[in-house]
């Protein structure tokens, strides 16, 4: 069997199998309250027995189901994002992502956005969003650079601690 390449994202649209045992024992009271849906999880691992799926600060571990893939736009719950205005029929601001949904009627995802305590009722694409979030990341290497090798005799470097005037 081949696995994916992580992190995906996707929708559990219906109940992939009978009972809960697919579900993790510890994050079953979690999983019954985010599925089935239109939410968009990001699955970030797998662990040998269970996949590591996250919206947002919630996370559950479900053994392989069947769900709906979708194409990663590389916005996640949490993300700050800019609204990109149209001239006046679109307000621009910067606000954070609660909710990211797929609308199979559309085949694409949308998101929900709040500033502070308030949250927006419209739904924005991706095209109508600039990400904010920096997520760049710098990757520990192994080992370390070997130390400069210096071509010549020592005698020829220029010794940078004599301050003394060649005058």
């Amino acid at each position: 069997m081949q696995w994916p390449i992580l992190p995906d994202y996707g929708c559990i649209l219906r109940w992939p199998s009978d009972g809960v045992e697919f579900i993790h024992p510890e994050d079953r009271e979690v999983a019954l309250r985010c599925f089935p849906s239109e939410r968009v999880f990001r699955r970030e691992k797998f662990d040998g027995e269970y996949y590591h799926y996250r919206y947002g600060e919630v996370s559950f571990r479900l053994k392989p189901v069947m769900w709906l893939k979708v194409r990663e736009e590389g916005i996640d719950v949490g993300d700050q994002v800019e609204t990109i205005g149209l001239g006046l029929e679109r307000e621009r601001f910067v606000a954070q992502v609660w909710g990211i949904y797929y609308l199979r009627r559309k085949g694409r995802i949308v998101y929900r956005l709040k500033r502070g305590d308030q949250q927006f009722a419209n739904l924005y694409t991706f095209d109508e969003l600039k990400l904010l979030t920096d997520k760049s990341k710098v990757e520990a290497r192994e080992g370390m650079h070997p130390p400069p090798q210096w071509r010549g005799d020592h005698e020829d470097r220029l010794d940078i601690a004599d301050e003394s005037d060649p005058s």
